[in-house]
């Protein structure tokens, strides 16, 4: 019976959650997406800025 009890403990804490907290999941998983390149600041809308800037600048001088 005691052996019974042991492995029954043994399988459960298989499947213990190595975070305490889902704010420390969403904490490590929003992490480990930074360091893959997921929420890397996109850079088209700067340069579309810079350009219709310099365009407009052009054409501001020559007329």
């Amino acid at each position: 019976m005691l052996s019974l009890e042991a492995d029954a403990m043994t399988a459960r804490s298989g499947f213990a959650c190595i975070f305490s907290s889902s704010d420390e999941y969403e904490r490590a998983l929003i992490t480990e997406r930074r360091a893959r390149g997921r929420y890397a600041r996109n850079s088209w809308p700067v340069i579309a800025i810079a350009v219709a800037v310099a365009i407009a600048g052009t054409v501001a001088y020559w007329m």
